[in-house]
């Protein structure tokens, strides 16, 4: 056969003897027409995939969003489109079968969270009207909350920031705090008010106010600013948990400073208008109250005389905190709960698109009779410019789950596992975003991936089925598997230069014109109105042979010669595929876990085996996954929450003065951890990327505690006249319970929503951090009440008396007030 090279101008016609009488060439005079030589013919193009939906053959039509677009507005628009299309289309076809909407977990994690937000502010408001048994303060108090929120919104409207779950879990985090500030402010003039009162209104109304805000302002000013040191390194997160909790700490840091606001502007003006009239105004605490001090008392007592004992059995519990908290279960982040599942199935390669579909259809019917399972939907083979390009022996399921109650997640992966052995293909179980996420860290659809690199891709295949076996072995394990680049057959063309070069022919052309009509070329297109065909040329299957292409004629300067002349063509095997990766050849063995074992220990026994694996020279793994990210950002968030620990010291040190104070304040820290570290072990939860933002929201807090107490006992010290001693301390305790326990039980109880049904969609992310919150609140109140109190008591001394001794402000005219020190 003589190959033609032939190129069609574009044809405006479906008539095909067009085509067939073409000239090709004159031969003794004579016209030899394309019919004569090829045959033409319409066909289908080669297929390179299948789609089938509930078990019926189907189009699947991925579409995919721009960056900083409204996933939920935009899904709506589409799913309108395409409703729109559908009844345009002939009947039996549907284009508005939705089988993956990634705007579900969106909207039901938005609904969720924000009943969250109801929730808290519920208990909240149930809280401070428990401790001031007074509608109006307990008014005023909860404004801050509303007031927070909605500035919040407009700084987010303003700076073109969006409201999505983790801005949300950021406020639902923060409601407890948001009437911190305020609650401190309105307690402490209320006391005052009736103190006034009670002594026959020496001063005015408007004074006493006055005094009695200056008097708590600094210490809810310096709080406030130690909250936005210590989220620091929140915003230094790079990669994925930069991007997840970067929003959440927007939020949170914004409401907390709407929150300051509102309780150094609006609070005060409120209390002066409706707190002075109040009849009950005399008799500040309650009966509630009153017994907590009385116990307070009590306790301090008794810590007084057992100073030694108690702060060493406090060092004790911080000690084995921390040594619990290193042994605590590793995780990146918390299994999301997305609704839906994404599972691969994956053939040896070589296997037929009819087989593999073949198979899939099966897959599929065993999925459709899981009773949770609502839609399924599979797409076998990718194409060269699909974002995920497979051969024809990968398939990608995509299981939607019905709404409402039903078996927990663990149990329905285990049981589409165990539907799935019976098919003789590798399965990996996952979830839409879960598996994006994987792809991103590690480039493989899989938790934990080792990818092996060397030259000799049957050394890598050999080395990577060993570590397999040694990997089957380690409990926790699942979906282990070995990436498919095995051996399939091929027909190899190995050309002679010699030959080639007695012909005059480079190398290079040779092969060019054989693979021409061997894979084919598109050498002109057929337009049909609208639609487009390709003019393909191509050899006969028969022809697609060793011995078909080792008769075709190729061109040569010296004219017409056999294949076979100048090249040995044969059949043979290859790799099916080979992966580079940095330039260098890799092979991946990828595995998921079962979600109840810690990746820690897992990947620790993975590193023993590989160590154990004699590798040839020239031969190097790395192994990665979602463990790497999570080391990484432990070693992030560690560096610079020191970095932020000290900045908090040398605030704190600018205020008091003394090294002394400020670490007393910062001893609530390691109060905190003992509880934090508690309740992730009660509730089984590991140490994750969320538990330790959690730590550092609780860093904020639990330092605000000490803040109060010691600013209230230098006021007392340095503007009552209070002499240092038991008696100031004791006072000072007793005067702040009221606040500090408030503001303790307002945060912890706004989390108390984040603590129970924690694999909703949306709250799956931030329930670790409302443990590790709520946990550390309990420990650090508690220690706190005894702790700080004897270590002023004991370190105290020295720093009051250089603040006594320095220069007080003097009057700034004649007649004013009496110079007074900056209150604390």
């Amino acid at each position: 056969m003589v190959p033609f090279w032939i190129i069609f101008p574009e044809v405006r016609q479906l008539d095909l003897d067009d085509l067939r009488n073409v000239v090709m060439a004159t031969v003794n005079n004579a016209p030899v027409y394309l019919r004569q030589i090829a045959e033409v013919s319409f066909s289908a193009k080669v297929k390179r995939g299948e789609a089938g939906y509930q078990g019926k053959p189907a189009v699947i039509v991925s579409v995919e969003k721009q960056p900083d677009v409204d996933t939920v507005k935009l899904t709506r628009q589409i799913e309108q489109a395409l409703g729109e299309i559908t009844q345009t289309l002939p009947d039996g076809i549907k284009a508005d079968q939705i089988l993956f909407r990634q705007a579900n977990f969106i909207e039901t994690s938005i609904a969720n969270v924000e009943r969250v937000l109801l929730e808290a502010i519920v208990v909240v408001a149930a809280v401070l009207f428990l401790f001031l048994l007074n509608v109006r303060t307990t008014a005023i108090s909860l404004l801050a909350i509303p007031v927070s929120i909605l500035t919040t919104a407009v700084v987010f409207h303003l700076f073109g920031l969006s409201i999505n779950t983790m801005t949300l879990g950021g406020l639902a985090i923060a409601i407890g705090e948001l009437v911190d500030d305020a609650v401190v402010d309105v307690e402490n003039i209320f006391r005052r008010l009736g103190e006034n009162r009670r002594a026959g209104n020496p001063k005015s109304v408007f004074q006493v106010v006055v005094e009695a805000s200056n008097e708590v302002r600094s210490g809810i000013v310096y709080a406030t600013m130690i909250i936005i040191l210590v989220f620091v390194p929140l915003f230094a997160l790079s990669g994925i948990e930069g991007r997840l909790f970067a929003p959440l700490g927007q939020a949170y840091i914004i409401s907390i400073l709407a929150s300051l606001f509102t309780s150094i502007t609006l609070t005060p003006v409120l209390a002066s208008w409706l707190l002075p009239g109040l009849k009950n105004l005399e008799e500040h605490d309650s009966r509630f109250l009153k017994a907590l001090k009385r116990g307070n008392a009590a306790l301090l007592a008794v810590a007084f005389r057992h100073q030694r004992l108690l702060v060493g059995t406090i060092a004790l519990a911080v000690l084995g905190a921390g040594i619990a908290a290193w042994q605590l279960p590793r995780a990146f982040l918390p299994p999301f709960n997305e609704g839906s599942f994404t599972v691969n199935m994956t053939f040896n390669p070589g296997i037929s698109l009819a087989e593999s579909n073949r198979v899939g259809l099966i897959a599929e019917q065993l999925l459709q009779q899981i009773p949770e399972v609502s839609a399924v939907g599979r797409r076998t083979g990718r194409a060269e410019l699909d974002e995920h390009a497979e051969g024809v022996h990968a398939s990608e399921i995509e299981v939607e789950l019905k709404g409402g109650e039903g078996r927990p997640k663990e149990a329905l992966v285990a049981d589409i596992r165990q539907r799935l052995a019976v098919l003789p293909v590798s399965v990996n179980v996952g979830q839409p975003i879960s598996h994006r996420l994987d792809h991103m860290l590690s480039g493989v659809r899989a938790e934990i991936a080792l990818k092996i690199y060397g030259e000799d891709l049957d050394a890598l295949r050999r080395i990577a089925n060993s570590l397999r076996e040694r990997f089957a072995t380690i409990p926790g394990l699942t979906d282990l598997q070995v990436e498919k680049q095995v051996r399939i057959p091929q027909l190899e063309i190995r050309v002679d230069y010699t030959r080639a070069a007695l012909y005059g022919v480079q190398p290079a052309a040779v092969v060019d014109q054989i693979s021409r009509l061997s894979n084919g070329r598109v050498v002109s297109t057929v337009v049909d109105g609208v639609r487009r065909f390709d003019v393909l040329i191509r050899l006969p299957e028969d022809q697609r042979t060793t011995v078909g292409l080792g008769d075709l004629l190729l061109e040569t300067p010296s004219g017409w010669v056999p294949a076979r002349q100048v090249a040995d063509i044969r059949e043979t095997d290859g790799p099916n595929q080979i992966l580079r990766e940095n330039t260098r050849r890799r092979i991946v063995v990828q595995a998921n876990t079962n979600g109840d074992s810690d990746m820690t220990t897992i990947v620790a026994a993975m590193r023993a085996a590989i160590a154990q694996e004699k590798l040839p020279p020239g031969f190097f793994t790395s192994l990665e996954g979602t463990f790497q990210a999570q080391e990484d950002a432990t070693r992030t968030i560690a560096a610079l929450s020191a970095l932020s620990l000290a900045l908090v010291f040398a605030l704190l040190y600018s205020r008091y003065r003394s090294a002394a104070l400020a670490l007393i304040i910062m001893g609530n820290v390691p109060l905190a951890l003992i509880g934090s570290v508690a309740a992730l072990w009660l509730v089984g939860q590991p140490l994750s990327v969320a538990s330790m933002i959690g730590f550092i929201t609780l860093t904020g807090i639990a330092a605000r505690n000490g803040i109060l107490k010691i600013s209230h006992y230098l006021n007392l010290a340095l503007h009552e006249g209070v002499p240092f001693g038991k008696d100031l301390v004791v006072r000072g305790s007793l005067e702040r319970l009221t606040p500090v326990l408030m503001t303790a039980l307002s945060a912890g109880v706004a989390l108390v929503p984040l603590l129970y049904d924690a694999a909703s969609p949306g709250k799956e992310i931030l329930h670790p951090v409302a443990v590790t919150i709520f946990g550390g609140l309990i420990s650090a109140t508690l220690l706190d009440t005894l702790l700080t109190p004897i270590l002023f008591l004991r370190f105290g001394r020295r720093p009051l008396e250089r603040l006594r001794s320095a220069p007080v402000q003097p009057a700034s005219s004649a007649g004013a007030p009496a110079p007074i020190r900056e209150a604390f």
